[in-house]
C-alpha cells in the first residue's frame, strides 16, 4: 500500500463509508494490540518478565511474533489473569481479567 492509497482509505473511513483493510493489515494489529495488553497486564503486576526470555518477551509486546495456543495459556497463567481475546471481522480488542485474589 502506497502512501495515496492510504490517504485516500483515512478520507474515505473519515466520511463514514465501509473501509476494507488487507488481512496483513489485520493480523499487525491484532498482534500490536495483544503485545500492548501482555505490556499492561505485566506492568500492572511489576513483572520484569513473564517467565519468558527478555527477546521473547519484547518480540511479543512489539508485536513481532505470531503466539502459538500453549504461549497464550504461559502468558495467561504468568499474569495471573484470563486472556480475552475478541475478533469481529476487522475489530479485535485483547484484554487481561485479573483473577480474584
Amino acid at each position: 500500500m502506497n502512501h495515496s492509497t492510504w490517504r485516500t482509505r483515512r478520507a474515505r473511513q473519515l466520511a463514514g463509508e465501509t473501509v476494507e483493510y488487507d488481512q496483513e493489515y489485520v493480523d499487525a494489529r491484532l498482534a500490536g494490540d495483544l503485545g500492548q495488553a501482555v505490556y499492561d497486564r505485566r506492568i500492572e503486576l511489576g513483572l520484569s518478565r513473564t517467565g519468558m526470555t527478555q527477546p521473547q518477551v519484547s518480540r511479543m509486546e512489539g508485536g513481532d511474533t505470531v503466539p502459538t495456543l500453549p504461549l497464550l495459556r504461559r502468558l495467561a497463567k504468568a499474569l495471573d489473569g484470563t486472556l480475552n481475546l475478541a475478533i469481529d471481522g476487522g475489530d479485535s480488542r485483547v484484554t487481561f481479567t485479573p483473577h480474584a485474589a
